[in-house]
C-alpha cells in the first residue's frame, strides 16, 4: 500500500479549515469573541428547547434570505448530530452568497453530551412559529 502524504495533509488542512469542534467553539464563546456568528439550523421548535449560547436560528427555508449574518464574521454552523448534513447543506448555500463558514462537527448532540451550557430562550434568532 502506497501513502499519499501530499493527499494526507491537504486533507487534514481542509479539515482544520473549514470544521471546527465543540472544545473549539467553547473556547470562543469563554474568550467573548465577536469575530464570529454561532448558527442553528436545527427546526426553530428545537433551537427554542435548548442550543448554543448566543447561537441564532436559521432553520433550513431561511438560507437564502440570512438574516443575522454578517459577511466579515465567521459563522460556526451547526445541526443536529453527526451524521446530521443540515449544516453542510446550509455551508454550501451560505459560501454562495459570500459567507464564511466553518462546520462545527458532532453538532447539538456532541454539545450537549460533553455537558456544556445551553440556553433555552426563544428571544434570540426566529420568532416563534417561523
Amino acid at each position: 500500500m502506497t501513502y499519499d502524504v501530499q493527499r494526507a495533509q491537504e486533507h487534514f488542512q481542509a479539515k482544520v479549515d473549514f470544521t471546527t469542534g465543540t472544545h473549539e467553539v467553547l473556547g470562543m464563546i469563554d474568550q467573548g469573541r465577536n469575530d464570529m456568528v454561532i448558527v442553528d439550523v436545527r427546526l426553530p421548535s428545537d433551537y427554542r428547547g435548548g442550543h448554543i449560547p448566543g447561537a441564532i436560528n436559521l432553520p433550513k427555508g431561511r438560507w437564502q434570505n440570512a438574516l443575522g449574518l454578517s459577511k466579515d464574521k465567521l459563522h460556526i454552523l451547526y445541526c443536529y448530530s453527526q451524521t446530521c448534513h443540515l449544516a453542510a447543506e446550509a455551508a454550501v448555500e451560505l459560501l454562495r452568497q459570500g459567507y464564511w463558514v466553518q462546520e462545527m462537527e458532532g453538532g447539538y448532540a456532541t454539545w450537549t453530551a460533553a455537558g456544556y451550557r445551553v440556553e433555552q430562550e426563544a428571544s434570540r434568532g426566529a420568532p416563534a412559529g417561523v
